[in-house]
């Protein structure tokens, strides 16, 4: 027999059973002798049967796809999140498929477009730094298709979502460069209109006020994560009549770049000033001098919104608001 024309049918046939029993024993229906359900499995085996997934779709509307849209995997952070997304996933079942939206938006919604087009049984994002408008994401609940967003979430839905407490671990690293004697905190923070950048701010600024410490405007830059704009930003800090003795950078690539533009004018790390960062890149332990920064469970932000995502599709698209926080840890390293 021709193994790339395997059948229900030739399995059925071979072992003298009905074709619903084979198609029900391939699929995990709990309604199949486990002696026969084995006896099917190990032939299909033999024989390399591949299941006709389109067909079984058109059977159960599940597809036993789940997409994931991510804004880079240039640093170490998505990449990490998929890993622990793709762990849950197949364990339940489930393939992953991964798209890139490069931080672009239209990216975003060509990405979305194909999910829709291959019929994801569920989504999973994290939004470009320009999304500002959500209508190809609100379509997937109109189709009852469930999304979860991570890390970089979308308030003006209704779905669940996971995240880390920015706020608090803001908080925390700036308060250590305050323990440290640090007085003039600079803050490098990301994009206005993305939810992260705003709480790592607000906890820069509360915790500045907790210790009675001036918020200067003039130390707190916002810009859009392309970090070919980053020595424009360092260097106007650094040019200041009163420069800052410290700078908090809202993720670690913008903090290690930091570093090598101080480094280039001649000044020392942390003596003339400090540097910290956010999320624990893999670069993080490996830039002179290494850098202090929150270590952030990416792996378990993965896991967390993968399942998640899963329990919805179970409940048949009844979405419910779900919103998982969890907890940065401080890493204390050389650059502060």
């Amino acid at each position: 027999m021709k193994k790339n024309l395997v059948t229900i049918i030739d399995i059925a046939r071979q072992l003298n059973v009905s074709k619903s029993t084979v198609s029900r024993a391939l699929t995990g229906h709990p309604r199949v002798h486990p002696e026969t359900r084995d006896k099917i499995l190990q032939l299909a085996e033999e024989w390399e049967y591949q299941r006709n997934m389109l067909s079984i779709s058109l059977i159960t509307k599940r597809t036993n796809t789940i997409g994931i849209i991510v804004p880079e995997i240039q640093s170490s952070f998505f990449p990490k999140v998929i890993m622990g997304a793709q762990e849950i996933a197949e364990k339940a079942g489930y393939n992953l498929v991964i798209s890139n939206s490069n931080e672009c938006y239209e990216t975003e919604v060509a990405n979305a477009k194909v999910m829709l087009a291959n019929q994801v049984d569920g989504l999973l994002i994290s939004i470009t730094k320009q999304t500002l408008n959500f209508n190809h994401l609100t379509i997937f609940q109109r189709k009852s298709i469930p999304i979860v967003f991570f890390n970089r979430v979308c308030d003006e839905m209704d779905a669940p979502k996971v995240i880390v407490d920015d706020f608090d671990s803001a908080f925390k690293i700036t308060e250590y460069l305050v323990k440290k004697g640090r007085k003039r905190i600079a803050h490098l923070g990301g994009p206005v209109n993305l939810k992260i950048s705003e709480k790592r701010m607000n906890g820069y600024i509360a915790c500045l006020s907790k210790y009675q410490l001036p918020v200067d405007r003039e130390l707190i830059i916002n810009y859009d994560l392309n970090l070919e704009k980053l020595p424009i930003y360092v260097n106007h800090l650094l040019n200041l009549e009163n420069p800052p003795d410290a700078i908090f950078a809202v993720n670690d690539p913008t903090a290690i770049d930091a570093i090598r533009i101080i480094k280039k004018r001649g000044l020392r790390i942390p003596d003339d000033i400090a540097v910290v960062g956010f999320s624990d890149d893999y670069a993080a332990s490996l830039v002179d001098p290494p850098l202090t920064t929150v270590s952030l469970p990416l792996t378990e932000m993965g896991k967390t919104a993968s399942q998640l995502l899963i329990d919805q599709i179970n409940r048949e698209g009844q979405q419910k608001i779900i919103i998982k926080m969890l907890k940065g840890e401080l890493v204390i390293r050389e650059s502060a």
